[in-house]
């Protein structure tokens, strides 16, 4: 899921760094994510899982990494079920 969450958010995000040079951890706004290009990745990441991502997730936090995101994802495919 981390690989796909990567390939979105080198599609989408337009990042100051390379986004190979991040660990999972590492903070994506230090990194140059900005507000408009959140939404980007919002709905890259939509798009690439097939889920909606509800709004109650949809804060500052949900871009803060690409841990937060892959939790968000992780949880918007578990509701699937």
């Amino acid at each position: 899921m981390r690989t796909k969450i990567r390939h979105v958010l080198s599609e989408a995000a337009m990042l100051d760094v390379p986004l190979d040079t991040l660990s999972d951890h590492a903070d994506l706004y230090a990194a140059g994510l900005a507000s408009v290009t959140s939404v980007r990745v919002m709905v890259a990441l939509e798009d690439e899982f097939e889920i909606e991502i509800p709004d109650r997730l949809l804060t500052r936090h949900l871009f803060a990494s690409i841990d937060s995101l892959s939790r968000a994802v992780a949880e918007c495919l578990g509701s699937q079920d």
